[in-house]
């Protein structure tokens, strides 16, 4: 590496709007401020509330099944 290019790489604290702080290393000068974290994110605090697409996927079934159907019997009679 050529000496002098490189921006500096140093130690910063992280720190969540949940008052969570960490250490990284960045090229960012002072502490770097986040509204969310995985302390407090619900993916992996496991808080995550999972939207029900079974209801969805029978909705999409039902809508279209008579298209299928169709197009099932046209090839059927096309391959006969």
């Amino acid at each position: 590496m050529k000496a002098g290019i490189h921006p500096a790489y140093n130690e910063v604290n992280v720190i969540c709007a949940c008052t969570n702080v960490f250490k990284t290393r960045s090229t960012h000068k002072g502490d770097i401020r986040v509204e969310i974290c995985s302390n407090c994110h619900p993916f992996f605090t496991g808080k995550q509330k999972l939207i029900d697409t079974a209801g969805r996927v029978d909705r999409f079934e039902k809508k279209y099944a008579s298209q299928r159907a169709e197009k099932a019997t046209r090839l059927a009679g096309v391959s006969n």
